[in-house]
């Protein structure tokens, strides 16, 4: 397939041109007071949404080069939300004024690379100072603020944040799952749950909910490749307690339970 190749500031403009166009839709949403997009579906009713990386996973540009200028602003977008879960409309505006920013000083003639170089000095020493003025939320109330403005201002929703929060503490893991009734409802687990199964239906002990149920059981957690079991046999026989094996893959993302 015959390639559209584009050279110096010809291919700089076209890549602008996308960043700016995904950059404007997303920005809207910014802060509490953002305003809403609406966002046409090939199939059911739009979708009316505040959050600024939905806002960018649904634009497609016409021309490809545009076009990849506004993924690369998505992909911004989408990293940030992977690890902040919120910030995507400042990240999005942010690259959009460095890129343009930065362009500007290129046609002028900087060296690309000294830029470069400069903008990544300039990104760790304000990361030090934001984390410098950062204030940690220390009670419920300050958790509900927070909970509240990442929910678009609904203040119920940030009320049950802070909510769980305070039950299952700094480290303890939060899950939202789609209900079927009007109200939210909190549920919370002790110990730890993992959303996988048993690898066979032999192993279910419990004919009424059809569960696998073990009181006290030995559980061993591995990421490595077991060659020899015969002497990890012989061990747990010892307890005489069931087994849970889990294998971890992908840090913890996904685990396969198997019980002995």
């Amino acid at each position: 397939m015959a390639k559209d190749v584009k050279f110096g500031d010809t291919a700089r403009q076209k890549l602008l041109s996308g960043v700016n166009v995904l950059a404007d839709a997303v920005k809207v949403t910014l802060g509490p007071k953002g305003r809403n997009v609406v966002l046409d579906k090939s199939f059911g009713a739009p979708t009316v949404t505040k959050d600024g990386v939905s806002v960018a996973k649904e634009i497609e540009l016409e021309d490809k080069f545009e076009n990849m200028g506004a993924q690369m602003v998505k992909e911004v977008a989408s990293q940030t939300s992977d690890v902040a879960g919120d910030g995507t409309t400042t990240a999005t505006v942010l690259a959009q004024s460095i890129l343009n920013e930065g362009l500007k000083s290129v046609a002028a003639g900087m060296n690309p690379m000294d830029l470069k170089r400069g903008v990544d000095k300039a990104v760790a020493a304000v990361v030090d100072e934001i984390e410098k003025d950062s204030v940690p939320c220390e009670d419920t109330k300050a958790l509900a603020q927070v909970g509240t403005i990442s929910a678009n201002s609904d203040q119920d929703v940030g009320d049950k944040i802070a909510e769980a929060m305070d039950k299952v503490g700094k480290d303890g893991v939060i899950t939202v799952e789609d209900g079927s009734g009007l109200e939210m409802e909190l549920d919370t687990v002790e110990g730890m749950q993992f959303d996988r199964g048993y690898l066979s239906a032999y192993f279910i002990n419990n004919q009424d909910s059809m569960s696998a149920d073990l009181e006290n059981p030995l559980i061993l957690l591995f990421d490595k490749k077991i060659s020899n079991i015969r002497e990890c046999f012989l061990y747990w026989r010892a307890w005489q307690k069931p087994v849970v094996l889990f294998w971890l893959l992908l840090k913890m993302s996904k685990v396969r339970p198997s019980l002995l």
